[in-house]
């Protein structure tokens, strides 16, 4: 596991089962049992605080790693691999996170 990964994950009602977006530090995934993820949604509103995925991330169809929905998961709810974000793609997220957050300093990350 991996930072920036997408993994399909078995969330709590009503979220259920689902894509998530990983987003701890590569090294917890080491020794942490749960772990600070985006929700993955078909919904697409355009917005900020959304990532646009799709095929190219492993993912069936488009969608958005949702960053108003940010969870912790138990390892456990993690069930496989789907893809990943590319290095290149990391800021789209980190910016993401920046307005969710009201981060200025996240917001204009390079």
């Amino acid at each position: 596991m991996k930072q920036f990964e997408i993994w399909w994950a078995n969330l709590p009602a009503p979220a259920g089962r689902r894509p998530v977006l990983l987003l701890s530090r590569d090294d917890a995934y080491q020794y942490l049992s749960k772990f600070v993820v985006a929700e993955i949604t078909t919904t697409i509103r355009s917005i900020p605080v959304e990532v646009p995925l799709g095929r190219q991330e492993g993912l069936r169809q488009r969608c958005v790693a949702n960053f108003d929905n940010i969870r912790t998961i138990a390892r456990p709810c993690l069930e496989i691999r789907a893809g990943a974000l590319t290095p290149a793609r990391h800021a789209e997220a980190k910016r993401a996170l920046g307005y969710a957050l009201a981060w200025d300093e996240l917001i204009d990350v390079r």
